[in-house]
């Protein structure tokens, strides 16, 4: 799955969010409307990003005019977050949390919950 996230591109991402928040197949009408709505698209250019996405594996057309996300948003986001790592903090993971925690952006709450995680003390 890794190899259509790498391809997805900003305006196809806001397709996919719209795929991602339904927890079923969604009517091309109502991919038209929502998106319409939120970014003023054109009716073609919605159906062109969603041929675009079905051609990198990441959109199914289930069956007439009914859509799903085949690239789950956590596919999506591990590969963000590994392509992050690797573009702004040379592939170190640990730079990436201590920006973080030297810009005060993770509170106590999360420097907690992160320890647990890195303990194995996650519940599960």
């Amino acid at each position: 799955m890794c190899g259509s996230a790498e391809k997805i591109q900003d305006a196809e991402l806001e397709v996919m969010q719209v795929l991602w928040d339904s927890p079923q197949p969604v009517p091309l009408a109502e991919l038209r409307r929502v998106l319409g709505q939120q970014r003023g698209w054109e009716d073609s250019t919605v159906k062109t990003l969603l041929r675009r996405l079905c051609g990198k594996g990441a959109v199914a057309l289930e069956r007439r005019g009914m859509y799903r996300a085949v690239l789950t948003r956590a596919e999506y986001s591990r590969w963000s977050a590994r392509r992050l790592v690797g573009k702004l903090f040379d592939g170190s993971a640990k730079q990436l949390v201590a920006s973080l925690l030297s810009d005060g952006q993770l509170s106590e709450a999360d420097i907690a919950e992160l320890s647990a995680l890195l303990h194995g003390e996650d519940g599960k």
